[in-house]
């Protein structure tokens, strides 16, 4: 009786570990892979050269971004106005949100209008800050991050979570 037990305490401990959620698993859940990812550790090299996207809305890039972050946001993005902006097609272009979900559908738009060199910032804002890199308001470096949503805001583990 007792071995059987032990192997259902097994069992179940073993079908558990299957069932939480990753950042991973949530990010195929959502994204199509259409753009590629670029790690936050690739992204925080010195050597990497990039025009940084914010596909966030405009509450949560003031909350905190990356620094020199162009806010394009979500709802109203419009790629006419950056491609006048951004002439060099061939030119690095991160795109980041809160996780990679949003930033993956603004990437897919650049590639669209004829981007070569476009990558989606894997994990976001989130990830960046979970991996202790900084973020910066209008007031300087801060540590505080824009959740997006509770449901969303369980994947930021450091900084201080704001929904304002």
């Amino acid at each position: 009786m007792k071995t059987i037990f032990l192997h259902i305490a097994l069992f179940c401990v073993v079908l558990s570990g299957f069932s939480q959620e990753t950042l991973s698993n949530l990010l195929k859940q959502y994204n199509t892979n259409s753009v590629p990812y670029i790690s936050v550790q690739e992204l925080a090299m010195p050597k990497t050269q990039a025009i940084i996207l914010d596909a966030r809305e405009l509450p949560e890039y003031e909350v905190s971004h990356l620094k020199d972050a162009i806010h394009v946001g979500y709802d109203s993005f419009d790629i006419k106005i950056l491609e006048n902006k951004l002439t060099d097609k061939n030119e690095l272009v991160v795109v980041y949100c809160s996780l990679g979900i949003r930033s993956e559908d603004i990437a897919e738009q650049f590639k669209k209008a004829g981007y070569t060199n476009v990558y989606n910032l894997y994990g976001g804002i989130f990830e960046w800050k979970n991996n202790g890199f900084k973020v910066y308001n209008n007031d300087g470096e801060t540590s505080k991050i824009h959740g997006f949503s509770k449901e969303w805001s369980k994947w930021l583990i450091k900084g201080e979570c704001v929904y304002e």
